[in-house]
């Protein structure tokens, strides 16, 4: 699987999860170069708090654009750490 955005592939993995139709990249899959820590947070009452990342592709920025889980509750635990995307970021095969 391939996330894109802005023409750019951002993360390239073949062993994805896929949680509630989203695709969870494992952490060492993505390009951090194109990702800044945010300060969002929100929570998912049965995943956990999700932190958030700032996609940035030549000077351009998808805010909030990737989300992933650094602590989950047993439930999730296999996506712990792992980074998936919205807001017109494609993922594709």
């Amino acid at each position: 699987m391939k996330a894109i955005w802005n023409g750019t592939v951002i993360a390239d993995s073949n062993d994805t999860k896929v949680v509630e139709n989203n695709h969870y990249f494992p952490p060492e899959t993505i390009k951090k170069e194109f990702f800044k820590t945010s300060e969002t947070h929100t929570n998912c009452p049965w995943k956990g708090v999700a932190s958030y990342y700032t996609i940035e592709v030549d000077g351009q920025q998808n805010q909030d654009a990737a989300w992933y889980y650094p602590e989950t509750s047993d439930l999730a635990k296999q996506i712990k750490g792992y980074v998936a995307f919205w807001k017109g970021v494609e993922v594709v095969e």
